[in-house]
């Protein structure tokens, strides 16, 4: 396996696995990790709260029954309110971390709204609780060997170009990598990963159809209408450049991961995917577009 190869990871939501209630069809941890490891994944995000079990200790024996280690995970907390300490929420979701020996949080500047199609307007003192609630976090994780990130998120506190810069300005957090998100956002991830590889210490692999990114920029779908209609497409079937930011970023020296996600949603209706079916063809094809650019970029 060659060195790229063996810093991919999987992650639930390619599955349909996601936090939001009425997202779709939830499959089985088991299926989810069982095509995973079949695929030849050696890791995976953790998952929203209720996917693995609730005992750390359970959840990472789980992941070990399947050859699978533990890459960190995504978790969403409300960052700009004084009257909410995030620090608790973020406590218990390291307990899990630890125990199954991840390294990387994935936080989010949650709108304290449900789910990604809505979000609230932040004053200037409601930036400087979110900011320094960053800092504060990467300290409290980084006691524990675990490496905190911001992640710009559409639906989140932290979603458009000027809201990621004031990231990079106000605080010393580093940050996940999400060609998705940050392309419907309006950032250029290229440009970014170009001109901020030395804060990036984490990297979500998404491609976009770029006609379906708009329509949400324009208000003309929400985030989940958008991703039923195909806003995500398998790596190298869209319109984000896969190849120049896996290039730019192994050329900087970047020793992170790269997760794969293709956020899905299953259609409740349709019920469970036959075996061999569902997302799993998609996966394989991020999969082995991403050994062609090792190949053909990367030179591993």
């Amino acid at each position: 396996m060659n060195d790229l190869r063996s810093r991919i990871a999987g992650a639930p939501i390619s599955w349909g696995v996601c936090e939001v209630p009425g997202w779709g069809h939830q499959l089985a941890p088991e299926r989810v990790l069982t095509e995973m490891a079949g695929a030849g994944l050696a890791a995976t995000e953790l998952g929203p709260d209720g996917f693995l079990p609730a005992d750390p200790a359970q959840a990472a024996e789980l992941l070990a029954s399947h050859d699978l280690s533990a890459v960190g995970g995504f978790v969403p907390v409300v960052l700009f309110d004084e009257e909410r300490d995030p620090l608790p929420e973020v406590t218990r979701a390291l307990r899990h971390f630890t125990a199954a020996g991840a390294t990387s949080l994935v936080l989010a500047a949650a709108s304290g709204l449900e789910g990604y199609d809505a979000r609230p307007v932040l004053d200037e003192r409601a930036w400087k609780t979110l900011l320094a609630n960053l800092d504060r976090l990467r300290d409290a994780a980084g006691e524990q060997g675990i490496e905190a990130t911001l992640h710009p998120h559409v639906g989140t506190m932290v979603e458009r170009r000027d809201e990621v810069e004031r990231v990079l300005a106000g605080s010393s957090i580093g940050l996940t990598l999400d060609t998705g998100h940050l392309l419907v956002g309006g950032t250029d991830p290229v440009a970014l990963t170009l001109a901020a590889s030395d804060r990036i210490r984490h990297t979500h692999l998404k491609d976009v159809d770029q006609d379906v990114a708009e329509r949400v920029r324009q208000g003309e779908l929400t985030y989940h209408q958008a991703v039923v209609a195909g806003l995500y497409r398998p790596l190298g079937q869209g319109d984000v450049d896969i190849a120049a930011i896996v290039t730019a970023l192994e050329r900087a020296g970047y020793q992170g991961w790269y997760v794969m996600e293709q956020d899905t949603v299953l259609p409740e209706e349709a019920g469970e995917p036959a075996p061999g079916a569902g997302p799993l063809a998609d996966v394989l094809a991020s999969l082995a577009y991403l050994d062609d650019v090792s190949r053909r970029e990367v030179g591993s």
